[in-house]
């Protein structure tokens, strides 16, 4: 069973930056897919960004597009989420997903296993 983690939210001032982690345990298959998405109060899950297991292909939100950076380590089981040029609509709890597969989605039933979630508040 996998297990993730998230860790980096926090209160931010417009125009600030964070730098979310998802750390990943238990994983027993060698071929996967994360995703991060958000939930902001009275909406619905949405997705943002999403790498492969290899990081040589990424898909963004157009929202966040040019802002937000996915990345990954391997070696550290670890995925990361940069944000820059924060707003405040950028404000919702964010998670990350994975999934096994080798192609990323930006389909919420497309993910195995979900974290608990990072809330990210951004000030105006």
């Amino acid at each position: 069973q996998v297990q993730l983690v998230e860790s980096g939210g926090g209160l931010v001032q417009a125009g600030g930056s964070l730098r979310l982690s998802c750390a990943a345990s238990g994983r027993t298959f060698s071929t996967y897919s994360t995703g991060w998405f958000r939930q902001a109060p009275g909406k619905e899950r949405e997705f943002v960004a999403a790498i492969t297991w290899s990081g040589t292909s990424t898909d963004y939100a157009d929202s966040v597009k040019g802002r937000f950076t996915i990345s990954r380590d391997n070696a550290k089981n670890t995925v990361y989420l940069q944000m820059i040029s924060l707003k405040p609509e950028d404000t919702a709890v964010y998670y990350c997903a994975e999934r096994r597969s080798a192609y990323v989605t930006r389909a919420r039933h497309g993910y195995d296993y979900w974290g608990q979630g990072t809330q990210v508040t951004v000030s105006s």
